[in-house]
């Protein structure tokens, strides 16, 4: 992942989320971000992150979803000239699979599909 010969850092615009769903086919006109109970400009960032690397490893690449600490953004900001209105949400290394090495919190096994799956209730 640190010699990935790709890196895509994906960002969110939340004003762009919020000026599309104040178009007249969505229903209201406003901007009202209280409308929506999580951040989903953030979220569909992070899907559309995810389509990335589904299509990577459909072309026979291999990826990574990484978070960028928040301590590097400005950095990150003045190297690439990232308008402050963009929220980073994370990077995807990209390239072709090396060898790969097993992580010893694999030896602690899966847990039961009873302790992750409910049904019907809590």
């Amino acid at each position: 992942m640190q010699t990935a010969p790709a890196l895509i850092v994906a960002f969110s615009d939340k004003q762009a989320y919020l000026d599309r769903y104040a178009e007249a086919d969505k229903g209201w006109t406003d901007r009202d971000e209280a409308r929506w109970p999580v951040p989903y400009w953030h979220i569909d960032t992070g899907m559309a992150s995810l389509l990335v690397l589904l299509g990577a490893v459909d072309r026979g690449l291999d990826g990574c979803f990484f978070g960028i600490p928040t301590e590097h953004w400005d950095a990150l900001r003045a190297a690439f000239a990232v308008p402050s209105k963009l929220t980073s949400i994370g990077a995807i290394s990209l390239g072709y699979r090396t060898p790969d090495r097993r992580s010893p919190s694999l030896r602690r096994g899966r847990r039961n599909l009873n302790e992750v799956v409910t049904y019907g209730k809590f």
